[in-house]
């Protein structure tokens, strides 16, 4: 689960791409802070520990510290350097601990599945998935094992065992990953049938 982090910030005065590009320069990140029904706050961080932060999680609980108060957060809108991929502007949303927000959460398939071993091929579609959540709960990542599946079996939705206070917010129903039968194995296959039905006419 992802835990409340603090981050200090400065309130930002200046305006437009000059003030911003000197933050930057400096290893500030120009972000805003919205949400809750309260006004905007125009704000700068620091660059390096909000990409500490970043890397624990998109959905990390961050803790701002806004001129003198804290307030509970989530990082969305990332906008990156195209080239550098340097952080460039960052949204903040305030969140309510009590309050259940959607997310993103990625998506890990773990194991090795039979189906694999036998030379079949793990495609996964969908690498993220929608939930809904109180703040601290909203995991880092839903984890399915797909050992047990076998070639041409599927991973849907309503497979996929969720913590405690987590709602996924996708039919049951819908595929998110499965065990392809190459063409060659599928041939390979077909060949070892004919072969078994040309011995019983025998």
């Amino acid at each position: 689960m992802s835990s409340p982090t603090v981050l200090a910030t400065t309130i930002r005065t200046g305006r437009g791409k000059g003030p911003a590009r000197q933050a930057r320069m400096v290893g500030g990140v120009p972000a805003e802070v919205y949400g809750l029904g309260q006004p905007n706050q125009s704000i700068l961080v620091d660059a390096h520990q909000l990409q500490l932060i970043l890397n624990k999680g998109m959905n990390t609980i961050i803790n701002l510290q806004v001129d003198g108060a804290e307030q509970i957060t989530v990082c969305r809108q990332i906008q990156r350097h195209p080239v550098k991929g340097s952080l460039q502007h960052v949204d903040f949303i305030r969140v309510d601990a009590k309050v259940e927000i959607e997310a993103d959460v990625p998506l890990s398939l773990v194991g090795e599945s039979a189906g694999v071993a036998l030379g079949g091929l793990l495609e996964q579609l969908v690498f993220s998935v929608a939930i809904t959540a109180k703040p601290g709960a909203i995991p880092t990542s839903i984890e399915h094992d797909v050992t047990a599946l076998d070639l041409g079996d599927q991973v849907r939705a309503g497979d996929l065992t969720l913590p405690a206070g987590v709602t996924l917010q996708l039919e049951p129903d819908e595929l998110l990953a499965m065990i392809s039968i190459p063409r060659a194995l599928a041939a390979q296959g077909g060949e070892e049938g004919e072969e078994a039905e040309g011995a019983e006419a025998e």
